[in-house]
């Protein structure tokens, strides 16, 4: 639950880009996912889950590679796009996002790591995992990039940081985040 109080902390930061109106498009992006896929809530929150602890390791290896998390969060930024939940947020349910764009950021060779290792993780075959992620990524990366510094601000971009900060390993789980995030956007306003 410690990477959704960071998110929460994101929304509560007029200097991040996170946003209750974002949060609430990323759960709708999920769901629409999800039912597109014909998949349940078990099954989404476990590929989540899955992607989230097999994207991490290769994370934090292009963060070395890059020279830190600022640079990554640069690359993460153009990835997703200047608008936390533009562009490709709304290429979700389409499902047209091509994979060759991850290229820069995740080399082939480690982008097979990741679809063998969410399949180990989650039971599902390589080839659904592999026609799965093109929708996925997207999702993941606009999260992450919600904790990113607004347009004309300074700053690192501290969700990803603690999301690769090794030290919080049970704290990092984006299946849990995606569940939270959806049971908090859910709750009775006082």
């Amino acid at each position: 639950m410690g990477l959704f109080f960071d998110v929460l902390s994101a929304v509560n930061n007029p200097n991040q880009q996170a946003s209750i109106e974002g949060l609430s498009s990323m759960t709708n992006a999920v769901q629409q996912f999800a039912g597109k896929n014909g998949l349940d809530a078990s099954a989404t929150q476990s590929l989540i889950s899955a992607v989230g602890g097999s994207l991490r390791p290769v994370l934090q290896q292009q963060a070395t590679a890059a020279g830190g998390t600022s640079q990554l969060a640069g690359m993460m930024g153009q990835f997703a796009g200047a608008n936390p939940l533009g562009g490709m947020m709304g290429q979700v349910s389409g499902g047209n996002f091509d994979m060759s764009a991850l290229q820069s950021m995740i080399p082939a060779e480690m982008q097979q790591q990741l679809i063998n290792n969410i399949s180990q993780k989650t039971g599902m075959n390589a080839s659904m995992i592999q026609s799965l992620l093109p929708s996925v990524l997207p999702i993941v990366m606009n999260f992450f990039n919600m904790g990113a510094p607004t347009p004309g601000n300074r700053g690192g971009n501290p969700l990803l940081s603690a999301f690769l900060d090794s030290d919080r390993d049970g704290d990092t789980d984006l299946g849990d985040v995606m569940k939270f995030a959806g049971r908090f956007l859910n709750a009775p306003q006082q």
